[in-house]
């Protein structure tokens, strides 16, 4: 995974707070390198990978995740790339399972494919080992193991992990307010003031 995403051009005097969901998790956690300006990652539900490692290493590490069974068949690109997406009818229970079912079914419907390349692109130096995280995830997520989102947690010395009972990889979604928080908590770390009760 190429070391920078952000442009270099990029020229904020505030601390920058990177948050990632899923596999934006290692978006995020290559991404930051090189910017001095990143203070903070907030890893929501979200990978974050070490060096030479990539989202389908990770989940061979700890049993657990349906994403396989539950992908649909690849979708073939002009490029020669392939496209991945949940089979709708499997979806809810997959990614979503704490939500309304009519919400999820417009979500199985409506969902982006996700590049195959990004389960396989392994990644760079891991910018939490520089830059401070924090964690926050639910213990009914079928995407990503539980305990593998407790491994990586404790790899990057997270500086706070929320977990949450019965939330799903959507956790985002179904727990926003607790996601929020957690946002806020890292933003008043690195401003050095004290987050909001």
């Amino acid at each position: 995974m190429p070391p920078t995403y952000l442009p270099s051009s990029i020229r904020l005097t505030a601390p920058i707070i990177l948050v990632g969901h899923s596999y934006g998790g290692a978006v995020i956690t290559n991404a930051a390198n090189g910017h001095q300006s990143v203070k903070a990652l907030v890893y929501v539900a979200a990978f974050a990978p070490d060096t030479g490692e990539s989202v389908a290493t990770l989940l061979r590490r700890f049993p657990g995740s349906t994403v396989e069974a539950n992908t649909a068949a690849p979708i073939l690109l002009a490029d020669g790339s392939r496209d991945l997406y949940f089979q709708p009818d499997k979806f809810r229970a997959q990614y979503a399972a704490d939500l309304p079912e009519t919400e999820t079914k417009l979500l199985a419907l409506t969902q982006r494919p996700m590049a195959e390349r990004a389960m396989t692109e392994v990644s760079d130096v891991p910018a939490w080992k520089a830059i401070p995280s924090w964690f926050i995830f639910g213990t009914r997520d079928n995407s990503i193991p539980v305990n593998l989102l407790a491994f990586m947690a404790e790899r990057a010395r997270s500086k706070k992990t929320v977990t949450i009972e019965g939330a799903s990889h959507a956790v985002m979604m179904s727990h926003a307010d607790a996601v929020v928080e957690l946002v806020e908590q890292a933003a008043a770390a690195v401003r050095g003031v004290t987050a909001p009760p």
